[in-house]
């Protein structure tokens, strides 16, 4: 939920609040004009605009906070889309750096920007590596913060950083 729709939110609450609180205070006052036989000078009227104002104190903290969230703006997001099977993930975008990478450690970074990410053994299948020479690959890839190997069960999935 946005900012924006809380903040309405608390300032509708504490509006409701306000009201009850102005409400309960009115028929304290009619009780107490009935029960209190001092008249205007009992105790009790003193400590009836104490409650009501200590109570309209906090319905007045509950509005300036909902009066921030309103004008407050969310932090914003740079997004890129990276296509998993038939979901989509959100990360950051990041410029790729592609300096003292071997022909293998290319190829293999460019078939993950072509497709977005993929399992580490259909990776290794289109390159036609090893399972420890692609280990060792990622491993290097993963270092220089290119990759990221995400675990999926028993598999990796390799996007890219």
């Amino acid at each position: 939920m946005e900012n924006k729709n809380v903040g309405w939110l608390i300032i509708g609450i504490a509006v409701v609040m306000t009201i009850l609180v102005l409400l309960f205070n009115s028929v304290l006052k009619d009780n107490l004009g009935l029960t209190c036989s001092h008249g205007p000078t009992c105790e009790m009227y003193s400590d009836l605009k104490v409650q009501t104002w200590i109570s309209l104190s906090i319905v007045g903290v509950i509005l300036a906070i909902g009066i921030f969230l309103l004008f407050s703006k969310p932090k914003e997001k740079i997004v890129e889309t990276i296509k998993y099977k038939t979901k989509t993930i959100q990360e950051k975008k990041k410029p790729l750096n592609l300096d003292g990478l071997d022909a293998k450690e290319k190829e293999a970074v460019e078939l993950l920007v072509k497709e977005g990410g993929m399992f580490q053994k259909t990776l290794m299948e289109k390159l036609g590596t090893g399972k420890v020479g692609m280990t060792r690959m990622l491993d290097k890839l993963e270092a220089k913060q290119i990759i990221e190997r995400k675990r999926r069960g028993m598999n990796n999935f390799i996007v890219l950083k």
